[in-house]
């Protein structure tokens, strides 16, 4: 799953002839609750069809779906779903990505995607990565307050101690066994004529190269906070070595390989929900103190018309909250309408697009923890 929601994320967000289809869906890992979700995207394709149909001819729409219903029959397909589906298309393009979160049923014809879910995904506060790693093999996962997946491994990421020293491993004659039968996998190394002081060197360079790779693959790309997963002995040396700045004090002392993924995933979630609350905190703090100086605002029309002028320098959005109309990017004005017109997106979806492109940072929100109850919180440049 490495990237590729911001990967889809660039490409929906450049300009494609309308109409653009977005379509969401809360899918299931495992039987029997995922045999509902087939049927359950059948009916949201209707929906895509009833709405096409009001201005375009039923050619038009075929051509368009076609995509769309040959997914529906694709039964491997819905065999291996995830949390949540999101699926696009337009004349030319057609995207799915799984998702690591259930999401709203959602079906949409617009002159843009929607792509607010996928926005909460990429910009909550609650994302994170976990570093598994003993003194000869790495893992990676990503995750957030509910689910953790492992992440593919970019290439140029050493994946073993081998890997990375290759014919410059110090130690000499090692043989690899793997044993026991967890979630994440275990492994013991015998190592026959082997130093202390060597297995040290190797230790410090192979943790040196995982640092220097992660770092510059995974962590700077995504820019999430990191946990280290290890056993107590392995913290100090590969801290000492870090220049990750992404990776947080915090950490889990406990051989990775005697956790399941979802115990991984428990243990996680306790190191980095204090991060979480207190970001979003700062955040709301922030916005208080910008509002209180004439520098943010929850009025809706004010604050697209900042967006316009490239004045917003960041802006929270309602989780689940949506607001039909339609937006202009240029002059910043706004015209309330129903969702069903196939011109018409999410306003909200439309704002972040809008701030995102002009540089401005995007964060979405659930509504408990949002600072306004209009949906949106803005804070200006200036």
């Amino acid at each position: 799953m490495r990237s590729i929601i911001e990967d889809n994320l660039r490409m929906l967000r450049a300009e494609h002839e309308p109409p653009c289809l977005s379509l969401y869906l809360e899918t299931h890992r495992r039987h029997p609750e995922n045999r509902q979700d087939p049927i359950r995207y059948r009916n949201l394709l209707k929906a895509l069809e009833e709405s096409l149909l009001g201005q375009y001819s039923e050619g038009e729409a075929d051509t368009l779906l076609g995509p769309f219903r040959t997914l529906a029959r694709d039964t491997d397909f819905w065999n291996h779903t995830w949390d949540g589906l999101a699926v696009f298309g337009a004349t030319g393009l057609f995207q799915v990505i799984k998702l690591q979160r259930p999401v709203s049923e959602l079906a949409v014809v617009a002159n843009s995607f929607h792509i607010k879910p996928l926005l909460r995904i990429l910009q909550s506060a609650d994302r994170y990565q976990v570093l598994s790693l003993n003194r000869r093999q790495i893992k990676l996962f990503e995750g957030n307050r509910d689910r953790l997946d492992e992440v593919d491994l970019a290439v140029g990421v050493p994946r073993t101690i081998t890997e990375a020293l290759g014919a410059e491993l110090t130690e000499p004659h090692q043989t690899v066994a793997s044993y026991g039968g967890t979630a994440l996998g275990s492994s013991m190394r015998h190592g026959h004529g082997s130093k202390p002081d060597e297995l040290e060197i190797d230790e410090e360079r192979f943790f040196r190269a995982v640092d220097r790779a992660i770092l510059e693959h995974h962590s700077r790309p995504s820019g999430l906070p990191l946990i280290l997963t290890a056993l107590a002995q392995y913290h100090t040396p590969f801290r000492q070595i870090s220049r990750n700045p992404f990776l947080i004090d915090g950490g889990i002392e406990v051989d990775p390989g005697s956790l399941t993924i979802e115990q991984l995933r428990q243990q996680a979630w306790t190191v980095i929900e204090p991060e979480f609350r207190s970001r979003l905190q700062k955040l709301s703090d922030q916005f208080e103190e910008a509002r209180s100086k004439g520098l943010g605002s929850d009025d809706l029309t004010h604050v697209a018309l900042a967006a316009a002028e490239s004045r917003v320098g960041s802006l929270l959005v309602e989780a689940e909250r949506r607001i039909p109309g339609l937006l202009d990017r240029v002059a910043g004005r706004l015209t309330l309408s129903r969702l069903q017109n196939p011109q018409v997106d999410d306003l909200l979806d439309d704002l972040a697009e809008l701030v995102l492109s002009k540089g401005g940072q995007v964060v979405v929100v659930p509504a408990v923890d949002m600072p306004t109850t209009a949906g949106v919180a803005a804070i200006f440049r200036f």
